[in-house]
């Protein structure tokens, strides 16, 4: 599917659709309480709906055909082993918290996990060596670090040390950690993203599990503790609301976002930071988050908390005048994509000056030309490239559009309502 975008002019008020992140969490907890769930608000994408198939086959029931309150009924912990194996199609998160969850099966018990092409070159071995030192046994079948994977219980507790390069592998632990037999130790001397872990920390507050938390470097977690059913609404997507966000700054705009919640954990909320320091008017009120176009220049950002960010805020400074450095963000490598070297080669077919750091992108703002771009199969650079193009006069045409449906299915629809140029085919 392509996508094919021309210069637009932005204006009126949109709702962005529910966190993807919250949602597979909430997913991933309903399922391993006792009782039924009620997760309000979630966010229908292929993602979330992977979560619900996963957990679905380690033993949850999911009643979605409501889709503003889907009912999950859970298994106390009690993970069934599928004949099957569980296919997470494209998402990451759902793999890697998935795979701790899988972890709390009965001994001997095998349970083996895969997912796309992507998925297969995304690592997860510290994950793997981690559940292993606390009692499973985790292994990658082609010993490349990556899915497929068999997981063979059963998670005890313990001590382990882990090196997070995705905040993910934590999140894993976190939440498997209290269902296990005895208390869990975890050790972080590295962790990326920290904002991530946190939002899975907020999730283990509001069900009240017992640990300690020491300066997000040192875990202890009690073992033997029990999830329990909740009824809960889903916050607004700040990754989502990004590529608005940015939209707003660098085309001819007057929107206004709402339903962002700026207390939550979300780390992509520093966009509005990122975009404030750029020279972007932006506004919050009680009415929602009003942005609108203003002459951008370059800064230095570090991007370590929000990689998922990268690619929109690319797209931003290649509108802007002078040098922006995105720096710190070496695991935005290691997405569904390279994302620091496809934003470079998609960028420069735009004429943009670019230069890539292992662990950065630096972007020579000025004048972007049309042209045929990539999505690379990759969400978030079809939708950061679909808004580099509703700024240029002439169309240009992004491939592999049919990504966006991983996180954000109504992108188009939502940009369409306020006046976007924008038409798949």
């Amino acid at each position: 599917m392509k996508l094919i975008a021309k210069k637009s002019r932005l204006s009126g008020k949109i709702a962005i659709p529910a966190s993807k992140s919250h949602t597979i969490r909430a997913v991933a907890i309903a399922s391993l309480a006792e009782g039924q769930s009620l997760v309000r608000n979630p966010l229908i994408s292929d993602d979330a709906l992977s979560a619900i198939h996963s957990y679905g086959m380690l033993g949850a029931k999911a009643d979605c055909s409501d889709k503003i309150c889907w009912k999950i009924t859970g298994i106390a912990g009690n993970i069934k082993a599928p004949e099957k194996i569980i296919d997470v199609g494209n998402s990451g998160t759902t793999l890697r918290l998935a795979v701790g969850s899988a972890s709390l099966a009965a001994k001997e018990k095998k349970i083996t996990f895969t997912g796309d092409a992507q998925i297969q070159t995304r690592p997860i071995q510290p994950l793997l060596d981690s559940l292993n030192d606390l009692g499973a046994k985790a292994k990658s079948l082609k010993n490349n670090g990556s899915a497929p994977i068999e997981i063979e219980g059963q998670l005890i507790g313990g001590k382990t040390t882990i090196e997070c390069f995705t905040s993910q592998y934590l999140s894993s632990l976190l939440l498997a950690a209290p269902l296990a037999q005895k208390d869990t130790e975890i050790i972080v001397p590295l962790l990326n993203e920290p904002d991530y872990a946190k939002m899975t920390l907020d999730w283990l507050d509001w069900q009240q599990i017992k640990y300690e938390n020491q300066d997000m470097k040192r875990f202890i977690i009690k073992g033997g503790q029990k999830y329990k059913a909740f009824d809960k609404q889903i916050p607004a997507d700040f990754s989502s609301a990004t590529f608005f966000l940015c939209a707003g700054a660098i085309l001819d705009a007057d929107i206004t976002i709402t339903g962002l919640d700026f207390s939550d954990s979300q780390p992509d909320k520093a966009v509005v930071d990122y975009l404030k320091q750029m020279g972007a008017k932006i506004e919050i009120t009680s009415a929602g988050v009003n942005v609108k176009s203003g002459p951008l220049k370059g800064v230095d950002i570090d991007m370590n908390r929000t990689p998922d960010a990268l690619p929109a805020m690319a797209v931003t400074a290649a509108f802007a005048q002078g040098t922006t450095r995105f720096l710190n963000v070496p695991q935005a490598r290691k997405k569904e994509t390279d994302r620091i070297k496809c934003m470079a080669e998609e960028l420069n077919k735009m004429g943009v000056k670019t230069q890539e750091l292992p662990d950065g992108l630096i972007v020579e703002g000025g004048r972007p030309k049309p042209a045929n771009l990539d999505g690379r199969g990759d969400h978030r650079i079809v939708m950061a490239l679909a808004v580099a193009a509703m700024a240029m006069d002439e169309p240009s045409t992004i491939d592999t559009a049919e990504a966006m449906n991983v996180t954000f299915p109504d992108f188009v629809k939502l940009m369409k309502q306020l006046g976007a140029d924008i038409n798949l085919c």
